[in-house]
C-alpha cells in the first residue's frame, strides 16, 4: 500500500486524492493553515485518515511555538485544535483525533514545554500506528463475512487512501484476496467527486482485484438480476444506537439492500463512534459548495490554450450539496469494528464490543 499519510521532514506528506487517478502526487503540509486546506478540499479525506492528519497537524501547529509557561503553551494548543476542527464537521475521527492531542498535554502538566512537545509527536504516532493496526484487524473480521463467488458492492473511497495502511471497507476485500478468495467488486462512481471512479477502482486495480464500475442509478437493476449479494460501506460518525453517517448515497443503497434482502455491511474503527449522540439525527451533515454539483469532476480542462471548467448545469441553478446521509440502524447488518463485529441489538451491542 502506498502510504496515504506520514510524517516527512518536519512536515505532513500526503498523496494529492483531488489529482488521481490522472497523477500520483503528493502534497507537503508545513503549516497548520496549508494542512487545513487540504483537510478541506479533500486532498486529504476519509474519516481515520482525516483524525491521522489532525493529529499530526496539531503537533505541526505547536512544534515551534516559543511560549515558556504551560498555561500560555496550552492555550496555544487550544488555538490551534480549534482551529483544526473547524475544517470539516461530520467525521468524529477528527474531533477525537484533537481531543486525544489535548489530552496528552492535560496529562502531563508537570512535563515542561520540550518534553510536552515530545510527547505530542509520540502521540500523533500512536494514532498513526493503531490506526494502521486497526486497518488489518477490521479486514480480518470482515473477511470471514466474504464468501467464494460473491460479489459485493461499495461507495465513495473506504482504502488505503482513507486511511493510514489497508483502509475500513476495502479492507475486508483486501484480506480476502490474501486468503485467495474468488469474488468481485462493483464500485459505486459516488457523484458529485467521484470518489468511487476516481480512487476505489483505482485502488483495486492495483492490487488486482476484479471491479466493475457502476452508476448508483444502476444499482436497484443489478439487484433485482441478483448480480450483488453483499454491500460493505465506511462510516464517518455512529451514533450510539447505530445510526451510521456516510458518503452521500449509502442511505438509498441500504433501502435497496433491505428491499432485495441483501447484507448490509458498515466497517469502522471504535473511533468512528460518537456514543454521546443517541440516534443520527444528531450528526452534523457537512453542506459543499454548489461548484462540485454543477461542474463536472470540479476539475479544470484545456480549451484554446484557455483553462475553464466543465459545467454541466444551467448558470444561477439552485442546488443542494450534503457531503453525508444517514442510515437507519435498523438498515444494517453489522457494523464490523477491529475489536469484534456487532449484530443488532445495536445499542447493547456497541457497547459491549468497544469495551472489550
Amino acid at each position: 500500500m502506498i502510504p496515504t499519510i506520514k510524517w516527512h521532514k518536519n512536515s505532513i506528506r500526503i498523496i494529492d486524492q483531488t489529482k488521481l487517478p490522472e497523477k500520483l502526487s503528493y502534497v507537503y503540509c508545513r503549516n497548520i493553515k496549508s494542512l487545513w486546506n487540504a483537510i478541506k478540499t479533500l486532498q486529504v479525506r476519509g474519516a481515520p485518515a482525516i483524525g491521522v492528519a489532525a493529529a499530526f497537524g496539531t503537533y505541526l501547529g505547536i512544534k515551534d511555538s516559543k511560549q515558556k509557561s504551560y498555561a500560555n503553551f496550552k492555550k496555544h494548543l487550544d488555538s490551534v485544535t480549534k482551529y483544526l476542527a473547524t475544517s470539516r464537521p461530520t467525521a468524529v475521527n477528527l474531533f477525537w483525533a484533537l481531543k486525544r492531542m489535548e489530552s496528552a498535554v492535560s496529562n502531563n502538566k508537570d512535563k515542561n514545554i520540550k518534553e510536552l512537545k515530545n510527547i505530542l509527536f509520540r502521540e500523533a504516532n500512536s494514532i498513526f500506528n493503531e490506526d494502521r493496526s486497526m486497518c488489518r484487524s477490521l479486514g480480518a473480521y470482515g473477511a470471514r463475512l466474504i464468501g467464494k463467488k460473491d460479489a459485493v458492492l461499495t461507495v465513495c473511497n473506504a482504502g488505503a487512501l482513507a486511511t493510514s495502511d489497508y483502509g475500513t471497507a476495502l479492507a475486508v476485500m483486501y484480506k480476502a484476496n490474501a486468503q485467495h478468495k474468488s469474488f468481485n467488486v462493483y464500485a459505486c462512481e459516488t457523484r458529485p467527486l467521484l470518489q468511487g471512479a476516481r480512487l476505489t477502482t483505482w485502488e483495486l486495480n492495483r492490487q488486482k482485484i476484479d471491479v466493475t464500475l457502476i452508476c448508483e442509478s444502476m444499482v436497484a437493476q443489478l439487484m433485482k438480476n441478483k448480480k450483488i449479494n453483499k454491500i460493505f460501506t465506511g462510516a464517518d460518525r455512529i451514533a450510539s444506537n447505530g445510526d451510521t453517517a456516510n458518503k452521500i448515497g449509502t442511505y438509498h443503497l441500504a433501502v435497496l439492500a433491505n428491499r432485495f434482502k441483501i447484507p448490509f455491511y458498515v466497517v469502522a474503527p471504535s473511533s468512528t463512534f460518537d456514543l454521546s449522540l443517541a440516534s443520527g439525527k444528531y450528526i452534523p451533515i457537512e453542506e459543499r459548495k454548489d461548484r462540485e454539483v454543477t461542474h463536472f469532476n470540479n476539475k479544470p480542462v484545456i480549451r484554446n490554450r484557455i483553462q475553464v471548467y466543465n459545467q454541466i448545469a444551467p448558470v444561477g441553478v439552485r442546488v443542494e450539496n450534503p457531503a453525508f446521509d444517514v442510515t437507519s440502524h435498523n438498515l444494517i447488518s453489522a457494523i464490523i469494528t477491529e475489536r469484534g463485529i456487532v449484530y443488532p441489538n445495536f445499542k447493547k451491542n456497541i457497547k459491549k464490543v468497544l469495551n472489550k
